[in-house]
């Protein structure tokens, strides 16, 4: 059973004995109410009253979970003692891996409480994201989104950690920057799942630009096809090099299904990255925004928008805006109860007291969507 609550997704599994696994799969809101729109068939009762009772809790409203009817028969002896200690800390209150342990009475096995955690079936209910190393830093969490979610619950129950988020600026920082600039939003983020963004730095900028240039004007799934026709055109290389791209055939390109415009635009990218015009990702991160603004929409087929996704979700920027971003402005729309679409001047003009923040406002903005 899967359904949604103000963390995320949760999914529920059980037998005839209980619950087996309470799980928070990591998804798109497009990929939740898919997964929604496939669910059928009725639940046992006992599988309903726990979602409604974690759906309470994790909107806000604590409940004792501890009456939840958990089928504990497979773990080991020592996993089942450690979940068994976890499961009496209250909401609100927090202990080390190593307290842990020593309630157990095996003071040393600090390291082994944590394996047991990192296999933990049954997140919420047995409350793993409670516990924390040592002078309270945030420890691991074996659940999407790792520490990140792991601040998230913490955070619903009234308890901040600091975790890095992997971004070049304070997420906390931004957070009461931004709640002391707009209560109106500050609202907003009190009825949103707390912000999350990891950057991808995995990819270089042309295989980025790559990327962008294929899903253009197309579905995602369509648009998937393809870059992975693409991609498989040059095995065994992991991704095309920019040479790769210029010296095969249209014909070639063709058969993967890029539609000639696309075939000029990925090769006007290679040569510009070739000539360095589209930098590596190291000499990237010390342009400014707008320097990698005018140097990257230089390639055919990419504009300002399509910069200004990579600069959030593949550089992590703090002060980002796309102001014609449909997306942002139905969110704004909704979050100031407006009638019609701001126009981009009129979403600059709001977004300037949201300055140095305004990734984090955007980001928020397509949360306003969801709610």
């Amino acid at each position: 059973m899967l359904f949604e609550t103000k963390a995320g997704a949760v999914k529920l599994r059980w037998n005839e004995r209980g619950l087996c696994a309470i799980e928070m799969p990591e998804m798109s809101p497009r990929q939740l109410r898919a997964e929604l729109a496939k669910e059928n068939g009725a639940p046992p009762d006992f599988v309903r009253e726990a979602a409604r009772a974690l759906k309470a809790h994790l909107g806000g409203l604590p409940q004792d979970l501890s009456g939840l009817p958990l089928d504990l028969s497979v773990l080991a002896p020592f996993q089942r003692k450690v979940y068994e200690a976890v499961r009496t800390l209250p909401r609100g209150r927090t202990a080390t891996y190593g307290e842990i342990a020593a309630r157990l009475g095996k003071p040393g096995a600090s390291r082994a409480v944590g394996q047991a955690l990192g296999r933990n079936p049954f997140l919420i209910a047995v409350p793993c994201h409670r516990v924390l190393a040592a002078g309270g830093a945030a420890g691991g969490f074996s659940a999407p989104g790792g520490v990140v979610t792991k601040q998230r619950l913490l955070a619903l129950e009234g308890v901040r950690i600091k975790v890095d988020h992997g971004l070049s600026f304070d997420v906390d920082q931004a957070m009461q920057t931004l709640r002391a600039s707009d209560r109106r939003l500050a609202k907003l983020m009190d009825r949103a799942m707390m912000f999350r963004l990891r950057p991808d730095a995995m990819q270089s900028p042309f295989e980025a630009l790559v990327e962008s240039i294929v899903y253009q004007q197309l579905s995602g799934k369509a648009a998937a096809t393809i870059l992975g026709r693409l991609v498989g055109l040059f095995k065994p290389r992991r991704f095309p090099r920019p040479e790769d791209l210029l010296e095969a055939s249209d014909a070639k390109l063709r058969s993967a299904g890029i539609s000639r415009g696309k075939t000029l635009a990925l090769r006007d990218l290679a040569a510009k990255t070739l000539d360095g015009t589209v930098p590596q990702h190291s000499v990237l991160e010390k342009l400014s925004d707008d320097e990698i603004v005018e140097r990257l929409t230089a390639v055919r087929g990419v504009g300002r928008w399509t910069v200004e996704m990579l600069l959030i979700f593949r550089l992590g920027r703090p002060d980002v805006l796309p102001v014609d971003d449909y997306g942002v402005r139905k969110g704004f729309s909704i979050f100031r109860g407006l009638r019609d679409l701001p126009s981009p001047k009129e979403l600059a003009a709001y977004g300037e007291r949201w300055r140095p923040y305004r990734t984090v406002a955007s980001w928020y903005m397509w949360r306003a969507l969801e709610l």
